[in-house]
């Protein structure tokens, strides 16, 4: 780290190479409303990127420029930038908050160099902490912590630290403690140089002595922080032992190299809202965050002579598409030809470097760089794309999260079905969080996501950005039917009219299955009283019945056995038997005492221990049976419930489990049997099934 503020930088959106040094691509990521979006219009006003920092709340900033994210005061899309700072470049990728938009930063992160996880001074945030930070250290990505708003702290620091610890399984390194007046946070002292710096309102933090009422706790402070390093170097542990004052340059080195090895997470203090704090996190970045070679390493792409990777799809309205990329080794031209996942070459239409909303055109791209390239059809987000002929061995992404929320899609004109198919598309390209289900059992359209800010964002864009205006419907649940009684019935199809008559008679018998045993057709015919040719016509006619019982719904776990009959010679066909068996199964359903069915889930509910209780209350409230819970694998502090939920009273269990958990809760659901549902729920979906069939 430097000795001195130095220059105010200047905005790098050409080639990024003003150092002879590569581009260094940063992700700004933490829990919802932690102010990154603000960091990043404080770091850009810092480094000469735009005049003035902007605010979120006045829709002023750079990043939360889209129509949806300015609706909704929320992130919900990477917001990317490039600086230059002291004659190094970076981009810096703000990455939302809100755990339904987080897989946009997930697939970010894997080609960036390190992250700074954005957070307030409040132990509270430890859940939403813990699920960043596990990410961060099981994927190898070096990342340091950001406490923002500092100034309205008013909880020591000392304690702040130790109460955030529970987050992370790497020692969180505190860097700088602060200088406090009448209980303001008025600026900071750097525990590595052992200089003092006061606040001042965005502008540059002024360097002051350390007052003798701070030299108690910094001289503590400072020692912790060194203890901390020296349990991964053996030297700095012998100078302490032997009450010899480190060299800077020791210190220093060892807060890159444990930074950059992940073996430590060093913790920074500001207030991006006041500019505050931002000068000396732009110079921790700027001399520990490790070049691109070493997340090529990570990756293992650094023998590739070519290798990008694409972090990001998006659809504009004026470009078309555009493919976002952070290139790993080589070089890249406008005009060059890419291969991709799929080993298809495409030649790029245009390449570009991105600031909030604004594309700026530029002529190539070098190791380090992140760029927008045009109109790559066949390359989707989480690609490595070159431009070797052969292609390249794909980078290993993330998968996008299991959907936790569904909603019908209901077109408000039929003539709009080809261009919602293609809207879906790009939609889903987009934001691959998202999934459409065309659903077998009620011939829904369903879109899935990650909770119900997700899915109303990507209605929005449904209409504003594809011009496709649907409704939102109710996902419906696909209930079944059987039956607990047996009957032997007759069924009898004649009719005559000019020529050849129509003639087929059947007498099967209807008996329950076990659950879940399915559908059985057999025959006892002897004699020939149903010629063979007819047999399989009698089971068309019984399953196209069974496609609707007589509670309206598709029949299950039934068999049935064709037992006698009849024909005749010249008007008997297999129409006409498929008719009979129709008949049979019409006329005697009714009399076996159908019942109805619902499907009901394995669920496992994923939450910090201290909401376990809550969610073992909420659980009968939804007619659902607690299974168990244990400790969840990997995650000090977390359980997962395990329950047997019914399909209809999961569909907003996501909202009460997220409000309960503050934001962090999740579930995975599979269906596992269908249970019998009888009394006043079973009449009330009869009598809603009876008017939506009107």
């Amino acid at each position: 780290m430097g000795q001195s503020d130095g220059p105010r930088g200047t905005t790098g959106a050409g080639s990024g190479q003003t150092s002879g040094r590569s581009t260094r691509c940063i992700a700004l990521i933490g829990p919802f409303l932690s102010g990154k979006t603000s960091l990043l219009e404080a770091i850009l006003a810092r480094t000469g990127g735009i005049a003035r920092a902007g605010a979120v709340a006045d829709g002023s900033s750079v990043g939360d420029a889209s129509p949806e994210a300015r609706d909704h005061g929320m992130s919900v899309q990477l917001n990317i930038a490039d600086v230059s700072f002291l004659g190094d470049t970076f981009t810096f990728i703000d990455c939302p908050g809100s755990i339904e938009f987080q897989y946009e930063g997930a697939a970010a992160l894997t080609a960036c160099d390190a992250a700074v996880v954005v957070s307030e001074p409040d132990p509270k945030r430890v859940p939403a902490l813990q699920v960043i930070l596990k990410q961060l250290e099981d994927r190898g990505i070096p990342h340091l912590l950001f406490l923002n708003k500092i100034d309205a702290c008013e909880t020591p620091m000392l304690e702040i630290v130790p109460a955030l610890q529970p987050a992370s399984t790497k020692p969180l390194v505190l860097r700088q403690i602060p200088i406090w007046e009448n209980g303001v946070a008025t600026g900071f002292i750097d525990l590595a140089l052992e200089r003092a710096f006061l606040f001042r309102k965005d502008a540059p933090s002024e360097m002051v002595e350390i007052k003798a009422a701070d030299l108690e706790g910094e001289k503590e402070a400072r020692y912790h922080m060194l203890e901390q390093l020296a349990d991964y170097d053996d030297a700095l542990m012998e100078k302490l032992l032997s009450d010899l004052a480190p060299e800077k340059e020791l210190v220093f080195a060892d807060l890159s190299r444990e930074f950059e090895d992940g073996l430590i997470c060093p913790v920074l203090l500001g207030s991006a809202q006041n500019g505050s704090g931002i000068l000396r996190l732009l110079k921790a970045i700027r001399h520990e965050v490790p070049f691109v070679g070493a997340t090529a390493k990570r990756l293992k792409v650094e023998n590739a002579k070519s290798a990008a990777y694409v972090m990001k799809t998006l659809y504009t309205g004026h470009g078309g598409k555009l493919s976002i990329a952070r290139v790993l080794t080589g070089d890249l031209a406008d005009g060059a030809t890419m291969t991709g996942g799929k080993a298809v070459e495409e030649r790029v239409a245009g390449l570009f470097s991105l600031k909030g909303e604004e594309t700026v055109k530029r002529s190539g791209a070098h190791a380090g760089d992140t760029v927008a390239l045009g109109r790559l059809d066949s390359v989707r987000t989480g690609d490595t794309i070159s431009t070797e002929k052969a292609g390249i061995v794909q980078i290993a992404g993330v998968k996008p999260p299991e959907p936790v929320l569904a909603s019908g899609i209901g077109l408000k004109d039929r003539k709009d079905e080809v261009k919602l198919s293609s809207a879906m598309a790009k939609l889903i390209e987009d934001d691959p969080s998202l999934a459409i289900e065309h659903n077998q059992d009620t011939h829904q359209v369903l879109l899935k996501g990650q909770g119900e800010m997700h899915l109303r964002v990507a209605f929005e864009r449904l209409s504003r950005k594809y011009g496709v205006v649907v409704e939102r419907q109710k996902r419906q649940v696909p209930y079944k039917e059987t039956i607990r009684g047996s009957v032997e019935i007759r069924g009898r199809h004649k009719k005559q009219s000019g020529g050849h008559g129509q003639f087929g008679d059947v007498v099967i018998s209807i008996a329950p299955q076990p659950r879940g045993a399915g559908f059985a057709f057999g025959d006892t015919i002897t004699g020939g009283v149903v010629p063979k040719q007819y047999i399989p016509s009698v089971e068309i006619g019984v399953t196209d019945y069974m496609k609707h019982g007589p509670l309206g719904f598709q029949v299950v776990d039934i068999a049935v056995t064709l037992t006698d009959g009849s024909f005749h010679t010249v008007d008997s066909s297999d129409m006409a038997f498929r008719q009979a068996g129709r008949l049979a199964m019409s006329e005697g359903m009714p009399k076996c005492q159908p019942v109805l069915l619902e499907p009901v889930m394995a669920v496992e509910i994923t939450v910090p221990s201290d909401a376990t209780a809550r969610v073992n209350g909420m659980i009968p409230q939804r007619r659902g049976q607690i299974l168990g819970f244990d400790a969840r694998d990997g995650w000090p502090g977390w359980d997962v419930v395990s329950a047997h939920i019914p399909e209809s009273e999961i569909e907003d269990l996501i909202v009460e489990l997220r409000s309960a958990t503050s934001g962090v809760g999740t579930y995975t659901a599979r269906f596992d049997h269908l249970a019998e549902l009888t009394g006043r729920l079973a009449d009330q979906v009869l009598v809603s099934h009876g008017e939506a069939a009107e």
